[in-house]
């Protein structure tokens, strides 16, 4: 390397290991959104589900995560040899010693540390579906299964040159053919997932989905209104993930350069148009603007820009949030009209949000989108985006299904109804949120 090039992979690789220390910020982040979401007598199972998937993601993507999901031996596009790189072999150092050099020109291990973080975030999003009546060990075990199944697979398709990439095999080649692009055969039209439309949010979403219908409703479901404990911890969650997201999205473009910056201000731009999408339909629907709307927005903004952060421009990015913090708001009603617990609004926030800005892409992708100037070549990635986002969903309903039902048989879901009452906290961890003083204990106590 030349002087340049080196101090330019020391500046990229220091953006990147930042990038993955605000990314795993995110995960004890959304413990406290959820937390403070939920019952007070459930609020440290809530933080535990995200705790424990860290633990359980955290293990497995050192051992074959990063394998299935990176590797170079693919089968048939949809996810890669779990034993390539097998606790990581062959990933850190050559045979001189030397730490291997990864695509983006600083070393490997830097990118694996950034991607784990990624599959830690994707599985805890899943478990505000499923508060207050689920067993904390089917969780854990629902976590190792899903994240091999659903995830890993997942992150190969799209970002690992899989089925639903820019390779030369992917679906996108197979409909609209290829061109030739640095001497590389790839997709002429490339879809686009920049950070997690489709690996993260469609992909979380639509599991939280499957498992609220597997599971069936929480007690009291509908029967009488179920507000947030602590809107302060729900606000200072949803700062938090704004905070942790500018390395999600920033980092996903993998150096510190005009590309991070774009995605910086595509985020903030947003995820504040998102908020006040969110506070008008709250506004003009209930008559008043709440904390829990703010915050719920925000989150909103935040999914709906990941997909697209780094390919929009902050005019676009304003557009794209406004709709989809409006569709979101409107989408975490759907579980009142179709009557599914989805408990903490993962199908409002992380799927319809998730695949609207999926969806999104092909319509403004900056000189490339159908509304700004694409043409014929926008409506085919417009074309492209629906169907990369119609396939995510389709697989990870099935993976989730199958895993889901087996769960059930073989290890059972639920708490006792009796457990639920008393409060999973006390029953399931022996602990309480909040000391009540000697007198009063969390088990007589009602919210």
């Amino acid at each position: 390397m030349s002087p340049e090039e080196v101090t330019a992979a020391s500046g990229n690789a220091s953006w990147m290991l930042m990038s993955a220390a605000l990314v795993l910020l995110m995960t004890p982040a959304l413990a406290l959104f959820y937390g403070g979401m939920s019952r007070q007598k459930s609020a440290l199972n809530m933080m535990m589900m995200s705790f424990g998937s860290m633990g359980v993601v955290g293990v497995i993507y050192v051992l074959w995560g990063w394998s299935m999901s990176y590797g170079t031996q693919s089968f048939a596009g949809i996810l890669s040899n779990p034993l390539e790189f097998f606790g990581l072999k062959d990933s850190i150092m050559d045979a001189q010693g030397n730490y291997i050099v990864g695509a983006n020109g600083y070393a490997n291990i830097i990118d694996v540390a950034f991607q784990l973080t990624f599959a830690m975030i994707t599985v805890a999003i899943i478990s505000g579906s499923l508060a207050n009546r689920v067993k904390f060990s089917t969780w854990l075990t629902f976590t190792a299964l899903w994240v091999t199944f659903a995830y890993f697979p997942m992150a190969h398709m799209v970002w690992g040159g899989g089925l639903l990439s820019h390779s030369e095999n992917s679906i996108s080649s197979m409909i609209f053919g290829t061109t030739e692009e640095g001497g590389e055969t790839v997709a002429a039209v490339a879809p686009i997932d920049f950070a997690g439309g489709t690996v993260v949010h469609i992909n979380a979403g639509v599991a939280g989905l499957v498992l609220a219908l597997i599971i069936g409703q929480s007690r009291g479901f509908m029967e009488k209104e179920d507000k947030p404990h602590n809107l302060p911890l729900v606000m200072l969650g949803a700062a938090l993930l704004w905070f942790g997201w500018f390395g999600f999205n920033g980092g996903s473009a993998f150096a510190a350069n005009g590309v991070a910056g774009l995605a910086w201000v595509n985020t903030t731009a947003a995820t504040c148009a998102a908020m006040l999408g969110w506070l008008l339909v709250e506004r003009i629907r209930d008559g008043r603007s709440t904390s829990l709307a703010a915050a719920s927005g925000l989150v909103a903004g935040l999914v709906t820009i990941t997909p697209a952060a780094g390919d929009f421009n902050p005019l676009t990015s304003l557009i794209a949030g406004f709709i989809g913090g409006i569709l979101a708001a409107f989408g975490v009603a759907m579980k009142y009209r179709f009557k599914f617990d989805d408990s903490l609004d993962v199908v409002g926030l992380h799927l319809v949000a998730g695949t609207w800005g999926t969806i999104a892409c092909g319509l403004f992708a900056t000189d490339r989108g159908l509304f700004v100037g694409g043409g014929v070549e926008g409506a085919k990635l417009l074309a492209v985006q629906i169907i990369i986002a119609l396939s995510a969903a389709i697989f990870c309903a099935v993976v989730t299904t199958v895993i889901g039902l087996i769960l059930k048989k073989a290890m059972g879901w639920r708490i006792r109804g009796v457990d639920e009452e008393l409060g999973i906290d006390t029953s399931h961890h022996g602990e309480s949120a909040y000391h009540y003083g000697d007198d009063v204990t969390p088990a007589n106590t009602t919210v």
